[in-house]
C-alpha cells in the first residue's frame, strides 16, 4: 500500500499523478474501515482527501502553517503527517478527533469551534511579516459552513486590508456544515458553483481574438483590463475581490492536479488569495452520500459495508427534548426554534419537519442567534434556542446585554452539558453554569431525568420576562429518579431515618448526577452518616428554602457536572452566607482545567467525580467534625 509508505508530507513529492490517485483511494478505504470501528467525523474527511494531499504537496509543513476550520476535517492531515494508528481515535491515549499540538508539530491550532481559523491565519501571517520570514507561508482551510460565522468576516476584513501580506485561504465548499449550509453566503457560493467561470470564458475569448489580425491582441488586453466587470457579469465572485482578495476558482476539489496548480499560483501571489474548492462531503462512500441529513458528518460505531449502527441507540436526552418540542409546538403557536447550523445534532429536526415556518437556522453564528432571539421575543413569540453548552460561551455578551438586560423571554436549551468525553477539551460543557451565574434575572434548570426535562422545558417557556436555560447531558438518558417530597421548589430525593433529629449531610444534587448522589448517600449510610438528598431543579436562583434546610444539617455538599469555580456550589455557599447560615460546605465538580479526550466515565474517575471518591471525602469531613482529626483515621468507603 502507498499509504503505509507515507511517513511525512515530503513523501508525497515523489509520487506520480497515478500514484496520487491511488493514494486517495487508499485513504478513503482506510477512513471508512477505521472510523467505522471507533466512531468519529467520517463524511467531512472523505470530502477533503485530494485537497489535503494537494496542500501538503504545495506547502512545506510544519515550516508553512496549514490550518483547518473546523478541525474535524483534519483526519487526512493526520495520516499524511505520520499518524496512521487510528485504533484509539477519540479514546484515552489515542488520537484526538481534532488537531492536537501534543500529537504533532504539524498541528498548529486545536480548533473544534468554527470560524476561528482566519483570525489565527491573520496573526500568523503578520508574525511572518514582522520577523521577515519571506519563505514561510500560511494556508487556512475553512469550510463553507464556518464562513457563516461572524468571526470569519471580521478576520477577512482585516486580512484584506494588507494587500501585500501573503496568505492563502482555501474555501472548502461542500454546501454543508453539519447539514446543508444556510444563508446568503451559501446562496452566493451556489451561484459560483453553477455559473461558468470567468477564466474559461476569458481563455476562449483570448484564443479567438489572438487569431484576429491587427486588432485582436489590443482588444484582448482591453477585455482583460475590464475583467472585474466581466467577472461580476459572468461569475459573481466579485464579492471577494471587492474586499481586496484575489480569487481563484471554483476548482474541482477532487482533481489533485488542478488543486496543485491553483494552490501554487496562490502561494506565489504577494497578497491574500482565496482558492475556492468544490468538494463532496462523504465522497466515495455510498452510505454517506445517501444520508441526506448530514452525509455521515459524525458517526458512532457502524458496519463499514452498510453504514448502519452496530448497536441500537437508546433514548437520549436530545431525543426527549426533540419530542417534547414538537408537542409544545402543537400547543403553543408562539413557540419557535433556533439552531446554529446544528438542526439534527440538537434535535430540532423534528420540530422543523412539523413546523417548517417556525424554525430558524442562523448558521454558525451563536451571537447573532441570541440577539435575533431577543428580537423574536420582543416581537411577541417565544424562541427556544438549542445549542451545545460549550458553544453558548460564544454568545455570552448577547445573553447578558441583549436578552437579559431587555428582560426578553428566551429559552436556551444546552445540549452536551458537563463532561462529554471523546470530543476533547473544547466540547466539555463545563462553563455554562459558571458564566451564567452572573447574568441578572436569568433562571437555570438542570433536569435529572427525562420526566424533569419535559416538565422544566415547559416551565421555562412560560417565563416571559427573563431568559431561561435548560441544560442536560450528552448521550443516553438514565432511569427516572422519583422524588419523595418537596421543600420549596426543590425535590427531595432521599430523607434520613425518622429518628434522626439533625442529619449529618445535606447533599445538593445537580441535574443528571442524581443517581450518583443517591449512591453517595447509600455509601455514607453504611458508615453511619445520615444524609438528605435534594434536587434544586432550578439551580439559579438558589431556592430560598435551601438555607433554612442547610441550617438543620451539619454539613452541606454540592455535586455538579460543571466547573467548580463560580458554579452551583459557589452560588449555594454565597446564599448560605447571605442568610447567616454558618455550616461547612464542600463543593464537588469539574476542576478548572482542560480535560483530554476519553470516555466520560474515565474522565469522571480521573477527576474524582464518582460516588466512592466523594463519599470517602465526605466521610473524612464528618469525622473531623466528630473530633477524629489525627488520632483516629476516617472510615473508608469500599
Amino acid at each position: 500500500m502507498l499509504l503505509t509508505r507515507i511517513k511525512g508530507p515530503r513523501d508525497l513529492d515523489r509520487l506520480s499523478q497515478e500514484e496520487l490517485d491511488q493514494l486517495a483511494a487508499e485513504i478513503r478505504s482506510f477512513l471508512v474501515d477505521a472510523v467505522s470501528k471507533t466512531g468519529g467525523h467520517l463524511g467531512p474527511n472523505l470530502g477533503v482527501v485530494e485537497l489535503t494531499i494537494a496542500l501538503h504537496r504545495v506547502f512545506d509543513s510544519p515550516k508553512d502553517k496549514v490550518l483547518f476550520d473546523t478541525g474535524h476535517q483534519a483526519y487526512v492531515h493526520k495520516l499524511l503527517t505520520g499518524r496512521q494508528d487510528f485504533g484509539g481515535l477519540r479514546t484515552k491515549g489515542g488520537l484526538s478527533g481534532y488537531p492536537s499540538r501534543a500529537e504533532s508539530d504539524h498541528d498548529v491550532i486545536e480548533n473544534s469551534h468554527a470560524s476561528t481559523v482566519l483570525g489565527w491565519a491573520d496573526g500568523l501571517a503578520k508574525a511572518n511579516e514582522v520577523l521577515g520570514r519571506e519563505d514561510h507561508h500560511v494556508a487556512a482551510v475553512i469550510g463553507d459552513g464556518a464562513l457563516t460565522g461572524g468571526m470569519a468576516w471580521e478576520a477577512l476584513n482585516n486580512i484584506a486590508a494588507a494587500k501585500d501580506r501573503p496568505l492563502v485561504i482555501v474555501v472548502n465548499d461542500n454546501e454543508r456544515s453539519y447539514g446543508p449550509t444556510i444563508g446568503g453566503l451559501a446562496n452566493h457560493l451556489a451561484t459560483l458553483r453553477t455559473t461558468d467561470g470567468y477564466e474559461r470564458f476569458l481563455a476562449r475569448g483570448k484564443e479567438l481574438l489572438e487569431r484576429t489580425p491587427v486588432v485582436g491582441k489590443p482588444l484582448f488586453e482591453t477585455l482583460h483590463g475590464a475583467k472585474k466587470g466581466l467577472k461580476d457579469f459572468i461569475a459573481p465572485q466579485g464579492m471577494f475581490e471587492d474586499l481586496g482578495l484575489k480569487y481563484i476558482g471554483p476548482i474541482d476539489g477532487h482533481d489533485i492536479e488542478a488543486l496543485e496548480s491553483a494552490l501554487q499560483r496562490a502561494k506565489r501571489f504577494s497578497g491574500p488569495v482565496i482558492v475556492h474548492c468544490l468538494t463532496q462531503k462523504g465522497r466515495g462512500y455510498t452510505p454517506a452520500l445517501e444520508h441526506e441529513a448530514d452525509r455521515f458528518h459524525a458517526v458512532g460505531v457502524i458496519h463499514p459495508d452498510t453504514g448502519l449502527p452496530v448497536k441500537t441507540a437508546a433514548a437520549s436526552w436530545t431525543s426527549v427534548f426533540a419530542d417534547e418540542m414538537v408537542k409544545l409546538g402543537h400547543e403553543r403557536p408562539d413557540v419557535v426554534g433556533i439552531t446554529a447550523a446544528m438542526l439534527h445534532p440538537v434535535g430540532l429536526n423534528k420540530f422543523a419537519e412539523a413546523f417548517p415556518d417556525r424554525i430558524y437556522d442562523v448558521g454558525i453564528a451563536e451571537q447573532h442567534g441570541a440577539t435575533s432571539a431577543a428580537g423574536l421575543a420582543t416581537g411577541g413569540v417565544h424562541p427556544v434556542f438549542a445549542v451545545y453548552a460549550t458553544f453558548l460561551n460564544r454568545a455570552f455578551d448577547q445573553v447578558l446585554m441583549d436578552v437579559a438586560l431587555h428582560k426578553c423571554g428566551v429559552t436556551f436549551v444546552l445540549d452536551r452539558a458537563g463532561v462529554t468525553g471523546d470530543d476533547g477539551a473544547s466540547h466539555n460543557g463545563m462553563w455554562d453554569m459558571s458564566i451564567l451565574q452572573v447574568v441578572p434575572g436569568l433562571r437555570l434548570a438542570a433536569p435529572r431525568d427525562a420526566e424533569q426535562l419535559r416538565a422544566q422545558l415547559r416551565e421555562a417557556v412560560e417565563v416571559k420576562d427573563a431568559p431561561t436555560v435548560v441544560r442536560y447531558s450528552k448521550g443516553v438518558v438514565g432511569p427516572a429518579v422519583p422524588a419523595v417530597g418537596r421543600i420549596g421548589g426543590m425535590d427531595v430525593l432521599r430523607t434520613p431515618a425518622p429518628e434522626v433529629t439533625r442529619p449529618d449531610v445535606l447533599l445538593v444534587s445537580v441535574g443528571a448526577l442524581a443517581p450518583m448522589c443517591l449512591e453517595i448517600a447509600d455509601l455514607l449510610d453504611k458508615q453511619g452518616i445520615s444524609t438528605t438528598v435534594v434536587d434544586p431543579r432550578w439551580v439559579k436562583p438558589v431556592d430560598e428554602a435551601l438555607a433554612p434546610l442547610a441550617d438543620r444539617h451539619r454539613v452541606v455538599v454540592t455535586v455538579e457536572d460543571n466547573g467548580r469555580t463560580g458554579g452551583v456550589g459557589s452560588a449555594v455557599a454565597q446564599a448560605l452566607r447571605d442568610a447567616g447560615v454558618d455550616v461547612p460546605l464542600r463543593d464537588f465538580g469539574i476542576p478548572q482545567r482542560f480535560l483530554d479526550h476519553a470516555l466520560r466515565k474515565e474522565i469522571m474517575a480521573e477527576i474524582g467525580l464518582t460516588a466512592p471518591d466523594i463519599a470517602r471525602q465526605v466521610t473524612g469531613l464528618v469525622a473531623k467534625l466528630d473530633g477524629r482529626y489525627d488520632n483516629e483515621p476516617a472510615a473508608t468507603v469500599d
